[in-house]
């Protein structure tokens, strides 16, 4: 499991600068791509996200790949400065060594630019990676920088990092390489003080490779795995397995999604029974073609964010949550514990019923990344689990305090999301999710108020004398269930939730769409009628659909130079 607070990770173990939440990419941006292995295919990887951000923005891309090509000659200029010629094939701009390497530019099929660079020689002078570099995010809108990290040496690798604010690091699963990352990282840790990077770990998975809790290690080293690449080939193999290329493809996409500040995230959020609103949501999501990259979900929120970034379309979740209607299908979670000294139920159960769907499922076998919150109960931080087996973190996420016992995962206890996060819209907007559309299903009292007036007009104009006798005389209700209105669990679940109202309306105000179910009962156990949330979760997309189309097909402001007709040599 992850359990680094959200917004920890990388930047805190190594001592890098921390900065504000940042919802829009800056108007130019160098990405560095750092391959910690060349049994990487970097080259397919690279060319991929170029590609895919061409495509995703239609902004200028030059891809740079740093490389040591075995027999080509290392030319670079003398000691008066001039440049010295180099024996390239044709290409739209030659750079002639006037940054001290050997290099060529030319234009894939897919749009964007490749400059190749030839470290067979090594770096011949300090800086003049950067200066190149910084030249080149002057000409295009996107830089990406394909490093090997066994071909560039370590100094040169820290003095081009410390110049970005983003970057990834794709590694493999093997125990033996991320050992070296962290002998690596040991090493640049005390450079690195004046370092402003943010390295996200990029975790490539062949057909089949199992991780062997390798997400846990490279939790420990650099922070949590920030995505998954499913179906990555051998560094010697052109494309994916035709059975994988889909995947390969989407994951590559997704992001450059990120780095094109196009990602899309659902935050849903907690409520209990009210939250199978959030299944009327993806419904229609699905149903308009509208994709979501990431999703972070809180209690009931993670839950049905687990059945859906799993592969369960909206339909599919219907069905399983009216499993739970009629009299008795709640209780068939209830699982009591005795003596309840932590709690009064285990919520193994729902665990259970969870693992009935995706079985022992981790977070590297879901179709899109999530993260499920959860509240430590020893510092009281919110975490953001996304390591590990994904039906004991949504176990965690819905262990609420004084009902169910804490959950506790390689040592530490967890509690209920909900009480930390009730709307998780910032754990995204910490992950790079540009655009965020979140799910509030917890009622305002306002809307509770005026519920239960309606309730007591109803009752007072249908009541029945008798019952109303009847109840006073025996309430059996009152003393033997402990989850009837007025008793100890349903006290418990409405104090949090009004610590919740408030903490969830200030998150919302944080993310670009705000859907909210016109849900006005608090009944946290109504799980007798799912179609009834389901269906106010549908309403109020639908009410929002022109809002969420405008969002995704927002292009942000792309001020573009005109590639310099002139070789960059001679410009420079």
């Amino acid at each position: 499991m992850n359990f680094a607070p959200s917004g920890g990770g990388l930047k805190t173990r190594l001592g890098l600068c921390e900065s504000s939440l940042s919802f829009s990419p800056p108007a130019r941006q160098i990405i560095p791509l750092v391959f910690f292995s060349a049994s990487l295919p970097n080259r397919l990887i690279s060319e991929r996200i170029a590609g895919s951000l061409r495509a995703e923005t239609g902004a200028s891309v030059v891809l740079v790949r740093l490389e040591a090509l075995n027999g080509a000659p290392a030319l670079f200029p003398g000691r008066d400065g001039r440049a010295t010629a180099v024996d390239w094939a044709p290409s739209e701009v030659v750079l002639q060594g006037q940054f001290g390497m050997p290099s060529n530019l030319v234009k894939a099929e897919a749009g964007f630019h490749v400059l190749t660079l030839n470290l067979a020689g090594g770096f011949p002078a300090p800086g003049s990676n950067t200066s190149l570099i910084n030249y080149l995010s002057r000409q295009f809108r996107y830089v990406l920088v394909e490093v090997i990290v066994e071909v560039i040496d370590r100094s040169a690798l820290l003095e081009f990092l410390r110049q970005e604010d983003l970057g990834y690091l794709f590694l493999r699963p093997s125990t033996d390489r991320i050992y070296q990352l962290e002998k690596l990282w040991q090493e640049l840790e005390p450079k690195s003080r004046h370092c402003k990077l943010a390295l996200k770990p990029i975790l490539c998975l062949a057909d089949g490779e199992e991780m062997n809790a390798c997400d846990r290690v490279i939790q420990r080293v650099t922070g949590p795995v920030h995505m998954f690449v499913h179906g990555c080939p051998s560094a010697t193999a052109l494309e994916p397995t035709p059975q994988s290329s889909e995947t390969f493809n989407k994951d590559l996409r997704r992001l450059a999604r990120e780095i094109g500040g196009k990602l899309v995230g659902l935050a849903l959020s907690s409520g209990a029974a009210k939250g199978f609103a959030h299944i009327g949501v993806i419904q229609v999501l699905e149903e308009h073609g509208i994709e979501v990259d990431v999703v972070a979900g809180a209690s009931i929120g993670a839950y049905i964010g687990a059945l859906w970034t799993f592969g369960f379309k909206g339909t599919e979740i219907e069905e399983l949550a009216r499993e739970l209607e009629g009299r008795w299908g709640f209780w068939s979670l209830i699982d009591p514990i005795f003596p309840p000294r932590r709690g009064f139920l285990r919520g193994l159960a729902l665990k259970k019923r969870l693992m009935r769907s995706i079985g022992e499922a981790s977070f590297a076998d879901l179709e899109r990344p999530l993260r499920v919150v959860v509240g430590n109960l020893a510092t009281l931080d919110r975490t953001a689990l996304a390591s590990g087996e994904v039906a004991a973190a949504v176990h965690a996420s819905m262990a609420v305090p004084g009902i169910c016992v804490p959950v506790t995962l390689d040592g530490e206890s967890f509690i209920d999301g909900g009480i930390v996060d009730p709307m998780p819209v910032e754990v995204l907007r910490e992950m790079g999710v540009d655009r965020v559309i979140a799910v509030n299903a917890i009622p305002t009292p306002d809307r509770i108020r005026s519920a239960i007036l309606a309730e007591r007009e109803l009752a007072r104009q249908n009541g029945s004398r008798l019952r109303k006798l009847f109840r006073k005389a025996f309430p059996i209700d009152e003393q033997l269930n402990y989850f009837a209105r007025g008793n100890l669990f349903e006290i418990v679940m409405r104090s949090v939730h009004g610590a919740q109202v408030r903490l969830a309306e200030a998150s919302c105000r944080l993310a670009d769409v705000v859907l909210r179910p016109d849900i006005c009962d608090d009944r946290w156990l109504d799980c007798r009628n799912p179609r009834r949330f389901i269906n106010l979760g549908r309403e109020s997309a639908e009410r929002k659909l022109e809002e969420i189309r405008a969002l995704i097909g927002h292009n942000s402001n792309n001020h573009e130079h005109e590639l310099a007709k002139e070789t960059v040599a001679a410009v420079a």
